[in-house]
Parts: structure tokens; sequence; C-alpha cells
């Protein structure tokens, strides 16, 4: 059993949690997943089994689509919903066309602070656990890619919005963001993932469908965005042996597959001499 699982993740349930329901039942300890969701967030988890882990960083680097909903005039510590309450404020008063003006001057790449709790380390501890020892820490900064955002409703303190995001963006910062260019509190009061990649909320499973033989996506099938080259037995036989080859392709990622079309490595381009490629990942 080896590939990808779409999980459909319930509230109230952590990634790991995830994670472990699918090794208990494919009785394997080889289980992992592409990028955490918040117990509070439902929606899309890829999960790997097995050889599938070895593409997780590959798929890691997917844009990912959320459906965000956000209570105004209130800030938590953690940013959403969740959390203690920090601050109130009932003066705000929402204006839908200056909500659409602020949600797309989001648009592009921009640098967001990490929300402190996270689970990014600083000097060697999670940035949650200065949180809950109440230590002091500064937060880092990134840059981030809003690639689409849209408004969906708006009401007198609620509003929720659509928003395609690069890797590592989180939506908790980025409506604290939104907050304070409509001169106001917001905190996160809920958050679905609608998809991840190529891979999208209809095609994924619940936690009861694990147990109906669930559709496992197949290592050749979630790397249809990567460049495939067939190669023959001869040069099969090398590679799997992990030679560095020739630089022959015009890519920095380099999907190969023996004539049966089974993925058997991913090389990417050797860092040292760009007109060579090596092996990253080899698979059995």
């Amino acid at each position: 059993m080896n590939g990808l699982l779409i999980i459909d993740k319930p509230k109230d349930y952590t990634s790991r949690d995830i994670v472990n329901i699918v090794s208990k039942h494919f009785k394997t300890k080889k289980v992992g997943h592409t990028g955490t969701l918040d117990p509070l967030a439902t929606g899309v988890l890829v999960v790997a089994i097995n050889e599938g882990l070895k593409i997780v960083n590959l798929l890691g680097n997917d844009t990912k689509e959320y459906i965000a909903e956000v209570r105004m005039g209130i800030e938590t510590d953690t940013l959403d919903i969740t959390g203690n309450i920090l601050k109130e404020d009932n003066n705000y008063k929402l204006d839908k066309e200056e909500l659409k003006l602020v949600l797309s001057s989001f648009l592009g790449k921009s640098i967001q602070e990490v929300p402190i709790y996270s689970a990014v380390k600083v000097n060697g501890k999670k940035l949650y656990e200065y949180a809950r020892n109440n230590e002091e820490v500064i937060l880092p900064k990134k840059e981030i890619d809003i690639l689409e955002i849209e408004l969906i409703e708006a009401s007198s303190n609620t509003f929720s919005f659509r928003v395609i995001v690069s890797k590592g963006t989180y939506i908790r910062s980025l409506i604290r963001d939104i907050g304070v260019k409509l001169n106001t509190i917001c905190t996160m009061s809920n958050l679905r993932r609608t998809s991840v990649g190529m891979f999208s909320i209809e095609e994924a499973l619940s936690l009861e469908e694990l147990d109906n033989a669930p559709k496992i996506i197949s290592i050749e099938d979630a790397l249809n965005n990567f460049n495939k080259v067939m190669v023959d037995s001869y040069i099969e036989s090398k590679i799997k042996n992990g030679v560095i080859l020739e630089n022959r392709y015009n890519c920095d990622i380099i999907v190969f597959i023996n004539e049966e079309e089974k993925v058997i490595a991913i090389y990417e381009v050797y860092s040292k001499d760009n007109s060579k490629i090596k092996p990253i990942k080899i698979f059995k």
C-alpha cells in the first residue's frame, strides 16, 4: 500500500490524530501528511502512506485554497475563536465596499509575521512553548504570496472570504492583518481548506469512508504535474543504484519512470554542477 489519501479532516481533530488513525487502519507506522491543519479547521489533509512519504516534501510546496470565516471586534491570543479574548471593539462599522478593497490589497507578495501559537521553532523551541510559558520572543517574519482573494458574504459583525495562498501562509495572521487595515480587530471563527495543489475537497474521504476500500492515489498520479522521463532497463539499473546522470532536461525536478510506467526515482539538478542531476528519492 503506497501512495496518498485525501482526507476531509473533521473539526477538533489534530493532523497528528488523523495520521494515527490512518496508521492504525492500514497497520503501518510509515504515515505522514503534507501540511498541518489546526484542530479548529476542517478540509483537505493530504496523507502519505509508506513509499508515498518520499514525495511529501515535493507536494508541501503546493498552493492551498481556504474558505475563512471572521468574527469582527474581537482579538484573541491564538488569533482564532478558541483563544482567550484580549481585546474587544464594539465601535467599528463594517463597510462592504471598503472590505472588498482591503481584501484585494493583500494580493501578491508580502511579509507576514508568524503567530506565536504555531509550531515554528525559534532557537530550537516551538513558538507555542514560549506562549504557554509566558516567555518573550521575537516572532519571525516571512514572505507569502496571495494568488486570489475574494469576499463571499458579510453581515454586521462577520464576513467570510475565499483565498488561494502560497506554502506557509497563516490564515489567522492574514485575518489579523485585515483587521488592522480595517482599523479594528478580527479573529478567525472558522476555516475550511478546500484544496491542496491538485487535490480538492470533492475527492476527500471522511474518516468513516476509510472502512470501505478507500481510493489510494498512486505515486505516479500524485506526480502528474512533474516532468516524467521513461528509461530502459539499462538506465533503470543505474538510476536504482543512485548514479549521477548528465543533465539533459530543462527543469529542476525530473521524475524517472520505467517501461511499466512506474516511478523509480526523483532527481534534481546538482548544486555543484548544473550539467549533472542527482537522485533525491529512489523507490522500491
